[in-house]
């Protein structure tokens, strides 16, 4: 992990960590899709499928069951964030994916590598169990 040791994520913004965790996340979906047996072309199509702001509120509404008060915390407060707006789509559902890159952003800046590993091997976008 390559994490600015004076960096709290604690006392950065909701938007800021949405911003760490959207690169997280996006890096995550390449990395499982790397060694899918794919053209380039269907390996971006299957990655943009996972995403898009519908797909991330569709994960963060499986994964609200599993989290902790301090993850919901954070979710809470990204999705709340006032910010940028969804340029196609619903706003409900990309407040929701806030919510959701918010919370990776967190769990990565704050080093919990196994909470994160663990939430996002709930995700194959190989196998496609959202069924989209």
């Amino acid at each position: 992990m390559f994490v600015d040791p004076n960096l709290n994520p604690r006392e950065l913004s909701p938007l800021v960590l949405a911003y760490v965790g959207d690169a997280v996340y996006e890096l995550y979906i390449r990395t499982k899709l790397a060694a899918y047996p794919g053209r380039m072309q269907k390996l971006h199509r299957m990655a943009v499928k996972y995403v898009q702001a519908s797909r991330q509120a569709e994960i963060i509404h499986l994964w609200d069951p599993k989290l902790t008060e301090d993850e919901r915390d954070v979710v809470r407060r990204g999705r709340n964030a006032k910010g940028g707006m969804s340029h196609r789509g619903d706003i409900v559902e990309y407040r929701h994916s806030t919510g959701f890159e918010a919370l990776v952003g967190y769990l990565y800046l704050t080093g919990q590598k196994e909470r994160l590993e663990e939430l996002l091997g709930t995700i194959d976008p190989t196998i496609d169990p959202l069924g989209g």
